[in-house]
């Protein structure tokens, strides 16, 4: 079931970011998420949060402005997380298409996706919900002593008709 994050859901978002942080390359940053901070921009970007949850989070989505100034004001960046044992049930897609109509709804006219170069199902992924790869910026990221790069795919939420 998908529904809007609240704030006491914070500590389980940060369990599951946290573990893609400490464990993977899917992420270039290093630096823990804490709950507390999660909760904030839970309170204070109403409708930009969802989680996946039957008794536990099994997957959260949330997304906002993409770059600072008014010339990026309709476009927005997503983070979509799922945890391993959710994965290949169609929870990812059902988070990635709540998201695509919050941020619709919110006035916004492209969505992007930055994406770990070595993270190919992710790219697989959003390529599969229609996101289109519109640049690879070589070596852009360092963790663990290696050079990242970082993918960048985006849709157009509010097409011209």
């Amino acid at each position: 079931m998908i529904r809007a994050a609240r704030p006491y859901d914070a500590e389980a978002i940060a369990g599951l970011w946290n573990r893609m942080i400490r464990d993977t390359l899917a992420t270039f940053t290093t630096v823990e998420k804490r709950a507390d901070d999660i909760a904030g921009q839970i309170e204070t970007r109403p409708g930009q949060w969802w989680v996946a949850a039957e008794d536990d989070i099994f997957g959260f989505a949330a997304f906002g402005p993409f770059r600072d100034g008014p010339g990026y004001a309709a476009t927005c960046e997503h983070t979509v997380i799922v945890s391993r044992s959710a994965r290949g049930r169609g929870v990812g897609k059902a988070l990635i298409e709540q998201l695509e109509r919050a941020a619709r709804d919110s006035g916004y006219h492209v969505i992007v996706a930055a994406i770990s170069g070595t993270n190919s199902d992710a790219i697989a992924f959003h390529a599969r919900l229609g996101f289109e790869q519109v640049a690879r910026m070589p070596e852009v990221g360092r963790k663990w002593e290696q050079w990242l790069d970082l993918v960048l795919m985006q849709k157009i939420l509010t097409p011209e008709e």
